[in-house]
Parts: structure tokens; sequence; C-alpha cells
């Protein structure tokens, strides 16, 4: 069911606009048929364009269109493309910038500036890195936990048995507000049934924290099995802008430029969509 852009090639940028409209109306579709599948307002999911490795000018486009939630994996990127769309915080709706991939502490400052949610938070040491980031930013800064539902360390997360604890860190950090849960479905299992242990997970941590209530679950490959299962926030990146290129690697078949294209390793396939590492594709 997964509709993709044709990779964009150098176009005009009245192509490239057509091109996200009707790859956004594909997307919004399929977001309100899970909705209504499952007895759910549409308006209470939030669709994040995920624009890693694109031009601001796609973050542009998109935003010109009404998408208000942009997500970023890498701070350099993120904070370079924040900046780039800063004269649109006089909009009535400015760019909300989601941070959905791997943080690292010396990175925690800079994201603290610019990021309106932070969906990957997943050890003590970076709850202490965004606080003061937060802090020295004077801001307060929403925070996701990310849970791990396979227990590989290389994908990130918290183990469920550390959840609690963490949330409470997060909850007690000054700067910092609990706002919910993040995951990605483990490699090469059904993705109903970790987003149904997500659920419970959130269910368990909502009992303690009432104002944590978001869920961010679900990308391109399997959105509707997230929205089934609760999910707040859905993370698209390809089925909006299309294949990504990445520099290549070792072990890269010729000719290919993205890694949704051959599964590499690491990365979890749906059919024949495979997602790389990073919260979002």
């Amino acid at each position: 069911m997964t509709t993709t852009a044709a990779h964009p090639t150098a176009l005009p940028a009245a192509a490239r606009r057509a091109e996200l409209e009707a790859a956004l109306g594909a997307v919004t579709a399929r977001v309100a048929a899970a909705a209504a599948a499952c007895g759910r307002d549409p308006r209470g999911i939030t669709l994040v364009a995920v624009t890693k490795t694109r031009p601001a000018a796609d973050a542009r486009l998109l935003h010109a269109l009404g998408v208000r939630h942009l997500g970023e994996n890498h701070d350099r990127e993120a904070a370079a493309k924040a900046a780039d769309l800063a004269d649109l915080a006089g909009h009535p709706e400015p760019p909300q910038w989601h941070f959905v991939g791997s943080l690292q502490r010396n990175k925690a400052a800079s994201v603290a500036r610019y990021a309106s949610l932070v969906h990957s938070v997943d050890r003590p040491a970076l709850v202490a890195a965004l606080s003061r980031g937060a802090l020295n930013a004077g801001r307060t800064l929403p925070c996701l936990l990310q849970v791990s539902l396979d227990g590989d360390p290389r994908r990130g997360g918290v183990p469920a048995d550390g959840l609690a604890a963490l949330a409470d860190a997060v909850a007690d950090a000054p700067g910092l507000r609990l706002a919910g849960v993040m995951a990605v479905a483990p490699l090469g299992g059904p993705a109903d049934a970790a987003f149904d242990r997500l659920a419970a997970l959130a269910a368990r941590l909502r009992a303690d924290h009432p104002r944590a209530t978001a869920v961010s679950a679900g990308m391109s490959g399997d959105l509707e099995t997230a929205v089934a299962a609760g999910a707040t926030h859905v993370r698209i990146g390809s089925a909006l802008l299309g294949g990504r290129a990445y520099p290549a690697r070792v072990g890269t078949p010729p000719g290919a430029t993205d890694p949704e294209a051959y599964g590499p390793a690491g990365a979890r396939t749906t059919g024949t969509h495979a997602t790389p590492l990073g919260g979002a594709a």
C-alpha cells in the first residue's frame, strides 16, 4: 500500500511542488483510512514529514502545502534547515522541528535550541544533557522516551524494564517535559505485535504520568499498523519525499542509492520496503 514519490532529480520548483502535493495527498488518505478502520479521528494523528537528506527547499514546499511538523535525524542538518526556514517563525503556524534520530550528548544543547519535540531520549546521561541545553536556551523541551522493543543496543531505546525510571528522570529534570514514548518495530518481526506492546507500555506510563500521551510509531511501510495500535505521531519519509540518496557504503550494490531499494543490514523490511535505522522512513 506504500505510495512513493519519484526520486527528485533537480526538478523545477513547480514540478517538485506538484510531486510533493500528490504524495502528501496519498499519505494523508492512508492516514485517514487507517484511522477510519479503527474508529479514530485522523485529526488526533500528527504527520511528521521526515526531510533527512533532502534540501531545505523540500521542507519549505511541504510547509507551504500545509505540513507543520518536520523531522530530522542529524543535528547538523536539522539546525541548518531550521535556520534556513527561520523566516517562517512569524507564520501563524510556523514549522515544528522533530528530532527523531539517535542523539549524542554533545549535540543535545544544539537540539534543545530548535526542537519542538525530541523523539529519542533513551538514557539518563542524555536527559541531563538535554536539561542543561533547555535551561540554557530558556525553554521547556518536550521529550519522548524511545523504547527498545527488541533489546538490540545498536538500534537505541531503553529496555522496557528501565522505562519507569527513565520517565521519572525526565519528569524531574528542569527544562524538560515528559510527553510520551517512541519506538521502531523490530527487524524481521511483525509490526502489529511490536506496536501492541508499545501501546501497553504507553498505557502503563500514562498511569504514572497522565500528561505523557504521545505515541510516536509507524513509518512509510507500517503506518496503518501503528495507527491501529494508537500512534499519535507517524514519521513519514520516503512515501512523501521519494527514495533517499545516501552516501555510498562498502557493500552497496552497484547503482543503488537508497537503502530502501535493497534492504541493508540494520534495516527492517516490510514486504518490499526496507526501513533504515534512524527512526523514520
